[in-house]
Formats: C-alpha cells, sequence, structure tokens
C-alpha cells in the first residue's frame, strides 16, 4: 500500500494580462485586462482532444477594447477565423476537440 498525492485538476489560473500573448497553456485560464487596448490571446498550437483554455474579462472592457483569441492554426466553432469577444465581462473556456470543429465553446 502506498500514498501519492491526488491531482486536483481544475484550471491554473494565470496573473492577469494586459498585452497579447502566444503563449496560452492547455488548462490554464487567462485573466484579459483590455483597458489599455485590445489584446489577442493565441491559443496552443499542437492541441490534443480534452484540452481546454478559459478567460475572463477582468475589467469589464471587451466591449470597448476587444478580445481577440487566435486559432493558432486550428480551427474555432469550425470556422478557420480568429474568435473576437466583444461581450463586456465575457467568461468562457473553450475545448479541443479535432480537426474538423477545433475549439469549441464550453457551457461553463
Amino acid at each position: 500500500l502506498s500514498w501519492a498525492e491526488a491531482d486536483a485538476g481544475g484550471t491554473s489560473w494565470q496573473a492577469v494580462i494586459t498585452s497579447g500573448t502566444t503563449a496560452a497553456t492547455a488548462g490554464n485560464g487567462y485573466f484579459c485586462n483590455t483597458t489599455a487596448g485590445a489584446i489577442t490571446l493565441t491559443l496552443p498550437s499542437s492541441p490534443t482532444i480534452g484540452d481546454e483554455v478559459s478567460f475572463i474579462d477582468y475589467a469589464g472592457t471587451f466591449d470597448t477594447n476587444n478580445l481577440t483569441i487566435g486559432r493558432n492554426s486550428e480551427k474555432i466553432n469550425g470556422s478557420a477565423a480568429d474568435l473576437t469577444v466583444a461581450t463586456e465581462r465575457a467568461a468562457n473556456t473553450l475545448v479541443y476537440t479535432d480537426g474538423t470543429q477545433g475549439w469549441l465553446l464550453k457551457s461553463n
């Protein structure tokens, strides 16, 4: 009989970001502050099924300074286009499915 630390799972929330990043990592959540201007959060380049990335409108400014989710060559909701988030206080999680649909919005 041996004991091991259980994996807590869940989202690993990162410090607030205020500028674009190409370093989004599966399993991470990002507080995105667009007060000073629009920013881009680029998704991982080689996702696998079930990978998740979350984001939250930190300052309630996505409606005036949008967040762009860079698709990094994978589709988002079946479309070969980046996702623009323009809803104040938006909070979403994207989960990767496959090459056909790519990243899909997950109900929180």
